[in-house]
């Protein structure tokens, strides 16, 4: 059990480390892009992880889930497509299918690319990094969850816009509560990658992209 002095320490690296740097990357509006510090945080995260908990790289590719949740979750998938697809089409309409139209190889690009280069990074900083390093402050289940969506809403806030936040708050409770069941991050990216693929498909990649080429 971690002393007083010990959650102290932790709680203050936690809010440095989620809350201290989207805020300075927030204030830098010449920062190239803030997908780029995904690949330097991952090595410091690793590192940590390696140190610091029974952590082991076949974590990484752990999958196990039954055909009965697949199948929950497909449903769950299908539903938020139609939901977005709905939401661009009455609200938004110039922008439907805004980059598949503009650039289809970038789109191409992307459906390739960004589910192993952002959403899986993406998902084991905010799913098994924060479940592993953090348990001593967040040791109920629904104070991890809680706690994966607010971080992971509040990294977005360097996309400068409120709804990328409240849509990856959502996001962040079902990736975060799939992942406390499951304890696959392999699962959970396959499902972030799978809704950035719609996202930017629909027409709401530019929420999540700054000057998104269209």
């Amino acid at each position: 059990m971690l002393s007083f002095k010990g959650r102290i320490w932790l709680t203050l690296e936690f809010v440095i480390l989620f809350f201290g740097i989207p805020v300075l990357v927030y204030l830098d509006r010449e920062f190239i892009h803030p997908s780029i510090i995904i690949l330097p945080v991952l090595v410091f995260i690793f590192i940590l992880l390696r140190r610091t908990s029974d952590f082991r790289w076949r974590e990484l590719i752990r999958w196990s889930i039954p055909r009965k949740v697949l199948a929950v979750n497909g449903v769950i998938v299908l539903v938020c497509a139609l939901l977005m697809l709905g939401y661009v089409y009455f609200f938004d309409r110039e922008n439907l299918f805004n980059l598949p139209r503009s650039n289809p190889w970038i789109y191409l690009a992307l459906c390739l690319f960004y589910p192993v280069f952002s959403a899986f990074g993406q998902e084991i900083i905010y799913r098994t990094f924060l479940y592993k390093r953090y348990s001593g402050i967040f040791s109920k289940g629904w104070h991890f969850v809680l706690a994966s969506a607010v971080t992971f809403s509040f990294v977005h806030i360097v996309y400068y816009n409120p709804l990328s936040m409240i849509l990856t708050f959502i996001g962040g409770l079902y990736f975060a509560s799939v992942y406390q069941k499951r304890g696959s991050v392999l699962f959970t990216a396959v499902l972030h990658g799978i809704f950035g693929i719609m996202f930017f498909g629909v027409g709401m990649g530019q929420y999540f992209w700054l000057d998104m080429p269209l």
